[in-house]
């Protein structure tokens, strides 16, 4: 028994090998190849976006083409998209070394997690029973990148400390955890969340740290060198905070029913978000003995608000409400990055590089929770008999429920996307920490040159003086 324990002990313990040009180029091609295959056997166009659509229009009474979805969907598809691909990939450029692997590792786990999370979303919730096709269009584009975004949120805690291989392993188990969990609380719980706080934020946020504490590197202090920001960099990280802070709004409203409902999404994200940059700053000064502003706080404290009011913001919760939450939201995220953040390393043994506890996870249940608290506050009086039903979807099967039912569904959705995070991410973790992924060594970590070729600027030629 003690021979297999060490022998077990010196298996997950041996020299680290960083070398990934067999295993990346083969996962890559592989995977492509199979979403290929399955895109062939399951995916098709939606009657929106097919050929056949002038036949739709005449059957449907529809006169005119602005009546398609893409063009009530397609600006906050944008919007969305870029939060993706630009917000997130750059709001991780903050380490020194590591901008390559912040923007680069975004792109390539964000492009094959929107192709699988077409898959997965599409069997859970658009498969036609009948031809057994899942029929796509510009809304399950918007559904694929906000699958996605969970993905993104979990790779923050694991920045710098992961092999692309291990990030494509992570995503291809976290929008399949994703899915089942979006469709428990979507569609079997039928609570409302359409910025995703739960389904996104809180899920994606403990999915992260679970994996992180399981992958715990007691000796990362070897790598500490690489863990600052430097000006530049700091700089870089910004651009990617005011990408996602202006385009927000679009993310919290993007699927969310035309009209009434969209218009007042959008109305309190943005008052939100604008409350939370006030107290982030004012909590970011008060830390500081001199009254000085600490970049992490603003680069990412001020985003909160966004992720608060997620769930709520098609809800009735008024513009000063949306203040309110704000309000709060910048300084309990920034109270994270101080005191938390320090707490979850030390005695949790969580190593949480962007510090998503702090932006997504706390923020995520802060906005369950203010759902489930708006939902069972709503009125006829407030809403009026047809809004109640429109904003909470009380038609089917669910036309008797109560608002208190509702509140009580919300705060239900809430506890199933942090198990699925807390449970899933160990279980993932656990398949990461295997030794065959090609993951850095302690002494690696937060550097671009373990896997990019890095050219650095020949400053010694520009000092050389020229030869006559």
């Amino acid at each position: 028994m003690g021979n297999c324990s060490q022998g077990c002990k010196d298996y997950f313990s041996r020299q680290k090998n960083t070398n990934i040009r067999l295993t990346l180029p083969v996962v890559c091609f592989v995977w492509q190849i199979a979403m290929i295959i399955l895109f062939g056997v399951f995916i098709r166009y939606d009657k929106e976006s097919n050929a056949h659509w002038v036949e739709t229009k005449a059957h449907d009474n529809i006169t005119s083409d602005i009546e398609n979805d893409f063009y009530f969907r397609y600006p906050s598809f944008q919007d969305v998209h870029v939060m993706i691909f630009v917000g997130f990939g750059f709001l991780m450029t903050f380490l020194k070394r590591y901008s390559f692997g912040a923007v680069g590792f975004n792109f390539l786990i964000a492009s094959f997690g929107l192709q699988w999370a077409l898959l997965m979303q599409g069997w859970f919730h658009s498969l036609d029973p009948q031809t057994g096709k899942i029929f796509i269009g510009v809304e399950s584009l918007i559904n694929a990148d906000f699958c996605v975004a969970g993905c993104l949120i979990a790779y923050g805690a694991v920045l710098g400390k992961v092999s692309p291989v291990q990030l494509l392993v992570m995503t291809l188990f976290g929008v399949t955890l994703f899915a089942v969990e979006e469709y428990i609380i979507l569609n079997l719980l039928h609570a409302r969340d359409a910025g995703g706080s739960m389904v996104i934020h809180t899920f994606g946020g403990y999915y992260g740290l679970a994996i992180s504490r399981v992958l715990y590197r007691p000796n990362l202090h070897q790598s500490k060198r690489m863990q600052g920001s430097v000006y530049h960099s700091d700089t870089f990280a910004m651009i990617g905070t005011l990408f996602l802070w202006m385009f927000w709004p679009s993310f919290n409203s993007a699927i969310t029913d035309h009209g009434d409902g969209q218009h007042r999404a959008v109305i309190n994200t943005y008052l939100c978000l604008a409350s939370t940059v006030l107290t982030t700053v004012a909590i970011s000064s008060l830390s500081q003995k001199t009254g000085k502003l600490d970049m992490v706080h603003i680069q990412n404290s001020t985003l909160a608000g966004g992720v608060a009011l997620g769930t709520a913001a098609e809800f009735m919760i008024s513009p000063y409400g949306a203040l309110i939450v704000g309000f709060f939201c910048g300084i309990i995220s920034t109270m994270g990055y101080i005191f938390i953040s320090p707490f979850l390393e030390k005695t949790l043994k969580i190593q949480d590089t962007c510090g998503i506890h702090n932006l997504h996870a706390m923020p995520g249940v802060i906005g369950g929770i203010v759902g489930a608290i708006t939902a069972a506050a709503a009125s006829e009086s407030v809403y009026g008999k047809q809004g109640l039903i429109n904003t909470f979807d009380f038609t089917g099967d669910f036309k008797d429920r109560t608002v208190l039912t509702q509140g009580g569904y919300q705060a239900a959705g809430m506890c199933v996307s942090i198990v699925f995070g807390v449970v899933g991410g160990a279980i993932v973790g656990s398949i990461l920490k295997l030794p065959i992924w090609g993951d850095p060594a302690d002494e690696n970590c937060f550097d671009d040159e373990v896997y990019w070729e890095v050219r650095e600027p020949a400053t010694h030629h520009l000092l050389q003086p020229h030869s006559p």
